[in-house]
């Protein structure tokens, strides 16, 4: 009996080293990216203008890195943007409380140009911590970097806004495995606009539709159910599903006429539209459409077109279960 205690003993001992090792590096050796690299970007009018394109109207960074007033339909933010503050928490189904950074000048003025780089395209900040995948920084590391270029020198332009936000708390063990999430970009090249599809893969990649529009496990897409919708929204009122954007005929877009399309979006930018208020008990959307709505048609376009050619997926969605 003594013996085989001695041996549960010692191998309870290895697997407790293997796990305390295994944590530390989680921990502590990662994420292992690249430095910074050190770059200096020119803030010319047309760069800050397509980085203001991009950031309200197609990457959003506006939307997430400002507060939404959930009262209104889509919930589009409210009061100066920049500040951050907006709440991604467990009643929404995140792993914690996580809440966006201030990205105005009075929290990225001590940050270089490429440290801000890094933490758009691969997912690190000033100090070399992970941050939450809640920031598509998978899809922006796909990105021109000339457009990554463009968005830094917008951001630099913004009213400094002097906002702390709460520090996140993450459950365990996504606190350490937060840190395997961080990966090296792989830039590519700006499609030409004449090449339609291309380009609004480029488009659909960078607004991350696939994120939202797409069933999760764990966290993590499905595979095979891209762009085929079914993404779950936790709200005190029930449940909100994204809708299948495949080009089924029956249960996606496959139906819908490009000026359909372009419509659905455009209605929120016209000057008489205003936002529906809604209790605390009706269903929303996540989906910011006044931001999107900003999107030009010929982008839009090129987005109905990417999309039209993927693989219809036969998903029919219940888009809204309210609570019984």
């Amino acid at each position: 009996m003594k013996k085989i205690y001695v041996i549960l003993l010692s191998i309870f001992a290895v697997i407790l080293v293997i796990v305390l090792c295994t944590g530390a590096y989680l921990k502590f050796y990662l994420p292992n990216i690249n430095k910074a690299p050190e770059i200096t970007i020119e803030k010319t009018p047309e760069r800050v203008e397509r980085g203001r394109y991009l950031a309200h109207h197609v990457a959003v960074c506006m939307d997430c890195h400002s507060t939404r007033d959930w009262s209104l339909y889509s919930g589009p933010p409210a009061g100066e943007l920049g500040g951050g503050g907006e709440k991604f928490g467990k009643e929404m189904g995140f792993p914690g409380n996580i809440y966006s950074a201030n990205i105005t000048p009075h929290h990225l003025g001590s940050w270089t140009d490429g440290e801000i780089f890094r933490a758009i395209t691969a997912g690190v900040n000033k100090e070399g911590d992970a941050l939450f995948s809640v920031m598509p920084y998978q899809r922006y590391g796909l990105m021109d970097t000339e457009d990554v270029h463009s968005i830094i020198a917008y951001i630099r332009t913004l009213k400094p806004l002097q906002a702390t936000q709460p520090k996140r708390e993450l459950d365990f063990p996504v606190n350490f495995l937060i840190n395997t999430m961080p990966q090296e970009p792989a830039f590519t090249k700006k499609p030409d606009e004449k090449n339609v599809v291309a380009y609004g893969s480029y488009l659909t990649n960078m607004a991350s539709c696939v994120d939202c529009h797409s069933q999760r496990s764990k966290g993590e897409i499905v595979t095979g159910t891209e762009f085929g919708g079914g993404m779950e929204f936790g709200q005190p009122g029930g449940i909100v599903r994204s809708p299948n954007i495949t080009p089924h005929m029956e249960t996606g877009i496959g139906q819908w006429t490009k000026e359909n399309f372009i419509k659905r979006f455009k209605q929120y930018a016209d000057s008489s539209y205003q936002s529906p208020r809604l209790t605390i008990q009706d269903l929303n959307t996540p989906m910011p459409w006044q931001m999107y709505a900003g999107m030009s048609e010929a982008d839009l376009g090129a987005i109905y077109s990417y999309l039209k050619s993927l693989k219809p997926i036969n998903n029919m969605v219940n888009r809204f279960e309210k609570n019984k």
